[in-house]
């Protein structure tokens, strides 16, 4: 038991410690391995030298017994809703409870509540008030600033003052969580907290200083949601800024003060959370219980952290932000051949990867345009000059991990950017490693089924999602068919659309049905837009307005619009067929049931 963070007063006994210095609080069950934010923030800690616990998913409906057996620690209590925004984990777009909770063991879906965040801190300040409680993980990242909460349907205030927490970090957790401890533990108050980057802080008073961004009010953006969309392109562009600036929002009569983003970790700094002591299992307490997210991780690799994609819908650049953090070679290697001691492993590594498979080692040319730029993408709408797009790197760690002995095969299940690889380069290097790249990865790296995500068919809708125009996904079938017939294999193209995002109207829809029968698709992966905190498409799907241009864009919003729109997909299933072809009637688009049905 020594071997994994305590959960219970009997661990820590077992530890010989008589208190604990903090308390983590998580809403994922405990799982101790690197793609678990918990298990990495306790690691952290550790390393530096303090007496951790970690509480995972406790009971907030009974005597609250979970809350109080491990007593007060001694510098503060923290507070994570787990690795995946709670509410997107618990609800699909038709906001109907899900069957499944990937994060707890056997997939129970009861065991964490709505906004976990809220309620254990509040737990919490009511049982120990005071305790400084520190909030932190996605669901906080993303609710740093006013917000719109879809499940709500409503503006939402920053989750600081709600949780009634003292400091809130977003982001990778590792950096602030230890200079906020090293500041404690030499006698701070959590209240004085106010220069160490990465965090949010509440304020009654604020004096201003030289670049902050003072935002609209949470009041005035209630009352005016062309406002808000006004607060959302600030707040996009600072968090995508390597220097960036401080940003205030009045709320109430208090300020949220959110301190800008450290610089990107070092490759060293990332080998060191890396390198940390995981047991990489789920805790003991869970013998013979199945923890779907562990199952589908538990012999994968991440290679990277961050996500220069920028698409619009997505939560990665606005929490870990869109520079990428590469791991060194030595690392991964480390960490594969940990892999391959494990007792359950076959030989068979299912992911090289992470935010995107294709973005390893790639980053700016000249770092002094970067550090000025505050675009969210550097691909959209064209691949940044600036951009190193180099995929030797990646081909090279491929082939040294597929030299590692009890390595049968590598798979790639991480989305890849087919945009990188179907791009034209000035540097002949790089369009050739582009296409070694594309050959390696369909010939030796995918299990059957590759996955990519064009999003959409549509001009107009691709354009508002940051993606390229389709014809980038017709370059690549080609390419992607071609290996396939050259080297004789039966391998699929799986590709993923989405429905109701903004600017996406029936037609386009109905458009995308006919391109995806040319294609001789008959799509199974789909998704139905959900709005989730501080992304482009929340944002346009709240206010009505694009918060870069502040001109009006249509989003299909009722359940019957977006039902519409989902139909289309399925134009092959008898089920649908007659309501395809009343709604083209409707549409006045008779070619298209034409193509459809002939």
């Amino acid at each position: 038991m020594k071997n994994w963070l305590p959960t219970t007063r009997k661990e820590v006994e077992l530890r010989g410690w008589t208190e604990l210095d903090v308390i983590l609080f998580s809403g994922d069950a405990y799982v101790d391995h690197p793609a678990f934010g918990a298990a990495v923030i306790g690691r952290t800690l550790e390393a530096l030298g303090l007496k951790v616990a970690i509480v995972p998913q406790p009971n907030w409906r009974d005597d609250l017994r979970d809350f109080k057996k491990l007593g007060k620690p001694r510098l503060y209590f923290a507070v994570s809703a787990g690795a995946m925004d709670s509410m997107v984990n618990k609800y699909t777009a038709n906001k109907r409870l899900r069957s499944e909770d990937a994060y707890t063991p056997d997939a129970r879906p009861d065991m964490r509540p709505d906004y976990p965040t809220l309620v254990y801190s509040n737990v919490l300040k009511k049982l120990y008030p005071d305790v400084p409680v520190i909030i932190g993980g996605i669901e906080a990242s993303l609710r740093r600033l006013s917000h719109y909460d879809y499940w709500q349907d409503k503006l939402m205030p920053g989750i600081l003052i709600p949780s009634q927490a003292d400091l809130l970090v977003y982001g990778a957790g590792e950096k602030p969580i230890s200079d906020i401890t090293s500041a404690i533990q030499n006698g701070a108050q959590v209240s004085e907290l106010t220069s160490i980057p990465q965090t949010v802080f509440l304020q009654k008073e604020v004096k201003k200083e030289k670049d902050d961004i003072f935002l609209f009010s949470y009041e005035d953006c209630l009352k005016d949601k062309k406002k808000h969309a006004q607060n959302f392109k600030l707040i996009e562009e600072e968090s995508n800024r390597m220097k960036a600036n401080r940003l205030v929002q009045k709320t109430g009569n208090e300020y949220l003060v959110v301190n800008p983003p450290y610089l990107p970790q070092t490759t060293a700094e990332l080998d060191a959370c890396y390198d940390l002591p995981y047991t990489r299992l789920p805790h003991p307490k869970y013998k013979n219980k199945r923890i779907p997210a562990y199952e589908m991780i538990r012999h994968s690799v991440t290679l990277h952290r961050g996500c220069f994609g920028g698409c619009a819908f997505c939560t990665i650049s606005a929490h870990q932000g869109k520079f990428i953090v590469s791991r060194s070679k030595a690392s991964i290697l480390r960490e594969v051949k940990a892999i391959t001691q494990m007792p359950d492993f076959k030989g068979y590594l299912s992911d090289l990867g992470g935010p995107s498979a294709n973005m390893y080692g790639m980053k700016g040319i000249n770092p002094e345009i970067c550090s000025f730029c505050k675009k969210p993408s550097c691909i959209f709408p064209r691949v940044c000059k600036n951009l190193n797009a180099d995929h030797r790197p990646l081909l090279d760690l491929y082939k040294a991990v597929d030299k590692v002995q009890g390595v049968k095969k590598s798979f790639i299940g991480s989305g890849v950017r087919y945009d990188l690889l179907v791009n034209s380069y000035d540097n002949s290097e790089w369009n050739k490693a582009a296409q070694d790249y594309t050959l390696e990865l369909i010939k030796n790296h995918v299990s059957g089924r590759l996955k990519v995500a064009p999003e959409h068919t549509h001009p107009e809708v691709l354009n508002c999602i940051r993606k390229p125009d389709f014809s980038n996904f017709y370059q690549f079938k080609k390419i992607f068919d071609k290996i396939n017939k050259d080297e004789y294999l039966n391998q699929q193209l799986i590709p993923y659309f989405m429905s109701s995002h903004p600017a996406s109207t029936e037609v386009a829809m109905a458009e995308l049905a006919g391109i995806s029968k040319n294609l001789d698709f008959h799509l199974e992966q789909i998704q139905d837009f959900t709005p989730t905190p501080m992304t482009l498409s929340t944002e346009i799907f709240y206010t009505g307005y694009h918060p870069y241009t502040l001109q009006p864009v249509f989003t299909a919003k009722t359940r019957e619009e977006k039902l519409i729109q989902r139909q289309y997909f399925f134009w092959y299933n008898k089920e649908y067929k007659q309501q395809i072809i009343r709604s083209l009637n409707r549409l006045k688009r008779a070619d298209l049931i034409k193509k459809l049905y002939g």
